[in-house]
Order: C-alpha cells, then structure tokens, then sequence
C-alpha cells in the first residue's frame, strides 16, 4: 500500500544539561536525527513474484529514495535506471520508512554480491555481509576510456570552505557527514547531500546522480567531509568517480582500493594543503597559481 509520506524531519530540539565547572545550565539543544529505513525489491522470477528486503540502515530522514537507489546501484543489484519500474515509500501506515523499489519485468536482479543480514548501522556501509569476497562489488565503467583530467591545486584549496557553507544541518547539529559533487573544471558545487552515516550521504548523491541520468561521474570531485573509508572508495568506484579528496584521513584498504580502481585519492584536504595518496592514470594536477607572480 502506497502511504503519503509527511515532510521529514532532519533535526530535532532536545533538552540538554551543560556542566561548567560547578554550574549546570539547561538549555534546548539541536541533534540530528537517526531512524531506520527498510530497503525492499520487488521483481519478477520464473517462480512468480518476489518481494524482498535487501536492508536496514539506520539514517537521516530525507532523501530516502535516492538513498535507496544509490544503495541498490553501489551494491551491484542495480546497474541503470532504466531497470526501475516504480520506486516509493510503502507499508503500514504506522510504518513509514520503507522504500520499495520495482524492477522492469525484464530484469531479475543477481543478489549473490548482495548478502547481507539486512542490518546496517549509520557508521557501517559493509556490516553484515557474509563473507570478505562478498565485500567487492565490480563497477560498471571499470573498462571506460579515461581522458586527460586537469585541475588546479587552487580549485581543490575552495572545496571545503564551499561544502562546510552549503551543509545546512551540519550548522545546526555539529554532527552529521556530507558528501559533495564538485566539477572538475571551476570547482562549483553540483550535488551535495548529508546524513548520519558517511556512506548513506554518499548513497544519496550518487542516487540522485542515477536518477538525473549523470553517470558515470568522470568528470567531477567527490568531496567526503570527514576520512575515506574502504566503503566509500567502492562506491565512488562504482559510480565511475576518478577523483576523491577527503577532509580527513584515508584507511590503508581505501588507498590500496584507489591503486586498484585507478581512483586518485586525496586526503586531509584543509588549509590549502592536502597530502596525494594516490595519483590516478591520465590526472594531472597543477599546484602552480596562474596569478602567481612569475618575476
């Protein structure tokens, strides 16, 4: 049954008692929200109709469709947007946050790479799977051609100032990631989306990058507001992303992930400096100020 899904609620008021030294003060503090969403699928097999739960991941409100869509397509069940029939909120009334997401009738999804015990926290974007092989998805642009890519140091140094001033709810709450779509060429901001959970913001972007038809994203910085985990390089490598700057620190695996995938990989990206973990094929980038002066 098909629900109208009232406006979400990203942030909530919560009183709070602040200790200072020997004073007590309460006061209505702004938190961000964290509830579950039931991922689901419905396609038709030789068998008759299946309807299945993929995931529950634990997220912030809003967004949820292309959360869904970003987790099927990073997860490898999806590949195009074209295999989607119909993608809603659905379930009791008391229970809406559900997506369900209907494949064509000429598609039957290959769940192998998909084996979960259909539980995700905010922090995990791989718990749950039941085997380390299971971990590796395969992007679909891993064979694409990879034309030259220039930027400029000076462009990279503006990305993080851009993403802290267009992270509505990070200003009010201290406490929630974002993920940010850059061009690769001025360094405007194209997509950004927040969450709870590094990897959900990241599903979101790239989710709604699917729907508008933008894939894959080989001419655009990815821009991760805190570290680069091993999750969030596969799924910058599945939706064709050749670059990825961190504000924070990349893990090992994420850096043998960028070797592997070809990804460039950034980190610590603040206060004009970065350090490079990863030089991608065909990259360049110039560290060279064109207003510099040359005399």
């Amino acid at each position: 049954m098909t629900v109208n899904i009232p406006e979400p609620v990203s942030v909530r008021q919560m009183p709070v008692t602040k200790v200072n030294g020997r004073e007590a003060t309460t006061f209505s503090d702004t938190l961000s929200v964290e509830e579950p969403l039931e991922i689901g699928i419905c396609y038709e097999a030789p068998e008759g109709p299946v309807n299945k739960n993929i995931s529950v991941t634990m997220r912030t409100p809003g967004n949820d469709i292309e959360l869904a869509l970003g987790f099927l397509f990073t997860e490898g069940i999806l590949s195009s947007y074209g295999q989607v029939k119909r993608v809603q909120h659905a379930g009791m009334e008391e229970v809406l946050n559900r997506v369900e997401v209907t494949f064509m009738e000429n598609y039957r999804p290959q769940l192998a790479q998909a084996d979960r015990n259909f539980y995700t926290t905010s922090s995990c974007g791989v718990c749950g799977k039941g085997s380390i092989a299971s971990i590796k998805t395969v992007s679909p642009f891993r064979d694409m051609d990879r034309p030259l890519a220039a930027l400029s140091a000076s462009v990279l140094y503006e990305l993080p100032q851009k993403l802290r001033a267009a992270q509505n709810n990070f200003s009010a709450t201290g406490g929630i990631h974002a993920s940010g779509l850059f061009s690769m060429d001025d360094g405007s901001l194209l997509l950004l989306r927040e969450d709870v959970g590094r990897h959900n913001a990241l599903d979101k972007l790239i989710g709604a990058a699917l729907m508008d038809h933008l894939l894959p994203l080989n001419r655009h910085v990815l821009l991760l507001s805190g570290r680069a985990s091993f999750e969030l390089l596969q799924k910058a490598s599945m939706a064709g992303i050749r670059l990825v700057a961190a504000i924070g620190a990349p893990s090992s695996l994420a850096v043998d992930l960028a070797r592997e995938s070809g990804i460039t990989l950034l980190g610590f990206l603040r206060e004009s400096r970065f350090n490079m973990y990863h030089l991608g094929e065909n990259t360049v980038i110039n560290t060279t100020y064109e207003d510099q002066d040359q005399s």
